[in-house]
């Protein structure tokens, strides 16, 4: 087993955090007029699935940019109380993008690098290296429908298609066994820490969106197909989902907006040998809060998850926060 021990990680984030602030200093604030702004939008299985994270921003906007994720959870080895217990990191630095392909069609891609942190009462174990890359292909659908643009005149001339501000997004995709997975980690209590799941998922996502003005209402829901790693052994099928509400305001020459939301995963029983492993399936629900900024081309975001209500791994596995900060360069 490769336990690394570094400190690179930790100047690394420092490093995306000083961009961060420098972009925010020097950025030529200059926001699209109010009308044009149209918004839109594993844990068991590896930290790199991150399904309920989302895949793109509250702006319906193309990108490219770095994501950052932490996750802390607690784990106790044995049905007692007074069991020995650890304390689990999970940090999560991402380079992802939603790129354009046709007006309707458009591909988000993510690459993960992980670190992630293991205290024990009397040792630390550290694992990082790249995560489990994962693409998918999206189609959009917006729904029109036809608006008199002058009373006066022959409506049957004049009639337009005008947005409705609903929309559909259907996408299939696929996670990459690019991630390293070792066997022996998964005699543990969390085996869930991994940089990767060893097997190439199948990933099957539907979106729901609504934009006014400046307030919006977000929705995800995906499901994870997970295969059979060459070690004869499978994660759990995951179901996750995603929904926030967002109001947009002018900050100067800026927009900021608010949101509030629910994520959450439901994790099906992991899988060795063709048998299931017993207490391997459970669920959890967040709570979101956070806000979107938008500066002239950049997106600088933030969200923090509050544990609502959870069962994982017969409650021997409790998820205690989770931070969310990312930022964008608009294409």
């Amino acid at each position: 087993m490769n336990l690394l021990k570094t400190k690179g990680l930790r100047s690394f984030s420092l490093f995306l955090y000083s961009i961060l602030v420098a972009f925010m200093a020097n950025a030529n604030p200059c926001p699209k007029p109010l009308g044009t702004y149209k918004f839109d939008c594993d844990f068991c299985g590896c930290a790199t699935t991150g399904g309920n994270f989302g895949f793109g921003t509250l702006g319906n906007t193309n990108f490219i940019g770095v994501r950052y994720s932490y996750q802390q959870f607690k784990s106790k080895d044995g049905i007692f109380e007074n069991s020995p217990t650890s304390q689990e990191h999970f940090n999560t630095y991402q380079v992802w993008a939603k790129i354009p392909i046709a007006s309707n069609f458009h591909i988000t891609a993510t690459v993960p690098y992980q670190d992630l942190n293991r205290e024990f009462t009397d040792r630390t174990e550290q694992l990082n290296g790249l995560g489990d890359i994962s693409l998918i292909g999206w189609y959009t659908l917006n729904f029109k429908k036809n608006q008199i643009q002058d009373e006066d005149a022959d409506a049957s001339r004049i009639s337009m298609p005008v947005f409705t501000g609903h929309s559909l997004r259907f996408g299939m995709g696929i996670k990459l066994p690019t991630g390293e997975f070792e066997q022996v980690l998964t005699e543990r209590v969390n085996p869930g820490f991994q940089l990767g799941t060893g097997s190439t998922d199948a990933i099957f996502s539907a979106g729901y969106s609504y934009s006014k003005n400046m307030f919006g209402i977000n929705a995800t829901g995906s499901y994870f197909l997970k295969g059979e790693n060459r070690n004869a052994y499978r994660f759990g099928d995951q179901l996750s989902y995603n929904a926030k509400v967002f109001n947009g305001f002018l900050v100067g020459t800026n927009v900021l907006a608010p949101f509030v939301g629910l994520s959450g995963d439901f994790f099906q029983k992991i899988e060795q040998y063709g048998d299931q492993l017993p207490d391997t399936n459970g669920y959890m629900h967040l709570g979101t809060i956070g806000a979107e900024l938008s500066l002239k081309r950049l997106v600088v975001g933030a969200d923090i998850g509050i544990p609502l209500r959870q069962e994982l791994f017969a409650d021997d596995v409790k998820i205690k926060q989770r931070l969310l900060f990312y930022l964008n360069y608009t294409l």
